[in-house]
C-alpha cells in the first residue's frame, strides 16, 4: 500500500503541473483574442507556464521555508532536535532531511521538498517547548512518514501553484482597469467586445479564483495523514507519543503567525484557529483530530 500511495503521489503532482500548464494557455489564449494578438498570447503563456512550473518543482520548498521565515537548525542550541531527525530518518531508510525552527509560540510542525533527498522539516519553538520528547518524536515520526510518502512534492506544488493562480486573478482584473482607463474611448466596436470579454474572464476569475484553490487544497487527499500518522507510529513503535503530541497541539489556543491559508495544508494540524471545529472540518484538507487520535490509541 506504502509503495502504491508513493506512486500515486508523483502522478498527482505532475498532473497537477499539466493543469496548470493548461490553465495559462487557456488564460493566454483568451488575452490574445481580447486584444487582438492572436497567438502571441498563447505564446506568452506558455513560456510563463513553463518557468513558473520549474521554479515550483525545484525551488519551490525554499520558497514555503521563507514565507514561513524557517531558519536552519544550530545544532549546539537544539541538540536532541538534530540527533531525533537524524535517528528517525536512518529509521525510516531515507537521506536527513534539513532540520527548521519557526520562532512562534504555538506549536505545529511541517515538511516540504520535491523528494527525500531535497527535503525539510520545520517545527516551531512553541513545538519545542510544550511537548516532551516522546511527543516531539511522534510529531517528527509523522512529517518523515510524508517525506518517505513523497507526500511533500504534491503538498509543496500546491502551495506555490494555488498562490500563482490567485496572483493571476488579480493581475487580470488590474489589467483590465488599466486598459479601460488609459484606452477608454479609443477603439472601435472591436474594442469593446474585446473588453467585454476581459470584465467577465475578470470577474469569473476574482469570483472562482478562491473556490479553485479550496478544491485543490481540498483533492489532498485525507488519507496521507492517516497514513502518516500509522506511519509515524511504527517508526516510533509508541503510538500514543503522537496522539498526545496532536492533543496538545490541537487544543492550543495560540494562533500560528507564519501559517497563511496557503500553507495551512502543509502542518500537521490546521494551524489555522477560526478554522478548526466540527462544521469546518468538512472542508479542512485535515481529517478530524479527534479522529485521529481515536485511530492512533486503537493502534
Amino acid at each position: 500500500m506504502i509503495y502504491e500511495e508513493i506512486g500515486a503521489n508523483k502522478r498527482r503532482s505532475f498532473l497537477l503541473l499539466f493543469l496548470f500548464v493548461v490553465f495559462l494557455l487557456f488564460l493566454g489564449w483568451v488575452f490574445g483574442q481580447a486584444y487582438g494578438s492572436g497567438g502571441a498570447g498563447v505564446s506568452i503563456a506558455l513560456l510563463v507556464a513553463l518557468f513558473i512550473s520549474l521554479i515550483t518543482f525545484y525551488w519551490g520548498d525554499k520558497m514555503v521555508l521563507g514565507i514561513s521565515h524557517a531558519k536552519p537548525v544550530d545544532r549546539k542550541e537544539n541538540p536532541y532536535l538534530a540527533n531525533t531527525v537524524e535517528g528517525l530518518a536512518i529509521a525510516a531508510g531515507i537521506p536527513t532531511p534539513k532540520a527548521y525552527i519557526i520562532r512562534d509560540s504555538a506549536p505545529n510542525a511541517f515538511a516540504t521538498g520535491r523528494n527525500p533527498e531535497n527535503s525539510a522539516i520545520a517545527v516551531t519553538t512553541g513545538l519545542l517547548h510544550k511537548l516532551n520528547r516522546l511527543e516531539l518524536e511522534g510529531v517528527i515520526a509523522h512529517e518523515m512518514s510524508h517525506i518517505k510518502n513523497y507526500d511533500i512534492r504534491y503538498a509543496t506544488l500546491v502551495v506555490v501553484l494555488v498562490g500563482t493562480v490567485a496572483l493571476l486573478s488579480d493581475w487580470m482584473r488590474r489589467s483590465f482597469f488599466y486598459r479601460s482607463f488609459f484606452f477608454k474611448g479609443r477603439r472601435g466596436r472591436k474594442g469593446r467586445a474585446g473588453g467585454g470579454i476581459i470584465v467577465l474572464i475578470a470577474l469569473l476569475l476574482a469570483i472562482l479564483a478562491p473556490i479553485i484553490a479550496q478544491l485543490i487544497r481540498l483533492a489532498i487527499s485525507r488519507q496521507r495523514e492517516y497514513l502518516a500518522d500509522a506511519n509515524g507510529a511504527l517508526l516510533t513503535r509508541y503510538p500514543e507519543g503522537l496522539a498526545s503530541a496532536l492533543e496538545k497541539i490541537s487544543k492550543d489556543k495560540e494562533p500560528l503567525e507564519a501559517a497563511n491559508k496557503a500553507t495551512a495544508h502543509l502542518y500537521i494540524v490546521n494551524p489555522l484557529l477560526e478554522h478548526r471545529g466540527k462544521i469546518n472540518d468538512l472542508f479542512s484538507t485535515h481529517p478530524p483530530v479527534g479522529e485521529r487520535i481515536r485511530r492512533l490509541r486503537a493502534m
